[in-house]
């Protein structure tokens, strides 16, 4: 019997209740996404903001890399909450989360460039 009030439909009309330990460690991986990206988005506002000494193409184009990975990531965190709930849900396999080299891969990028750029103005 489906509870109409438990949302969203695609996860919770699904399987029975696991324990709820696991349910709550989801949520909080969930959460640790979340954060994720919006430190992803707070550094894109910061490299937009701030005058670096970077060509300005360079710094648009890190901050715009930056605002796009912590988007990609606040969708990821949502939809890999839904699939590992619902998996916990029917007893079968937790999904794996690919996302997670991206994130890291856009990490690395933004770093060696900023880094980069601090070891240019150093010398110049």
């Amino acid at each position: 019997m489906s509870d109409r009030r438990r949302w969203p439909a695609s996860v919770y009309d699904h399987g029975a209740d696991p324990d709820p330990r696991f349910s709550l460690a989801n949520e909080r991986t969930f959460l640790a996404w979340a954060r994720t990206a919006l430190a992803l988005l707070a550094g894109a506002a910061a490299l937009d903001a701030l005058d670096l000494p970077l060509q300005d193409t360079v710094q648009a184009l890190l901050a715009a890399l930056l605002a796009l990975a912590g988007l990609v990531t606040a969708a990821t965190a949502w939809r890999t909450w839904a699939r590992t709930e619902r998996a916990m849900r029917e007893g079968t396999p937790l999904p794996s989360n690919p996302t997670m080299v991206v994130v890291v891969a856009t990490i690395v990028v933004a770093g060696v460039v900023l880094a980069g750029a601090s070891v240019l103005r150093g010398v110049g």
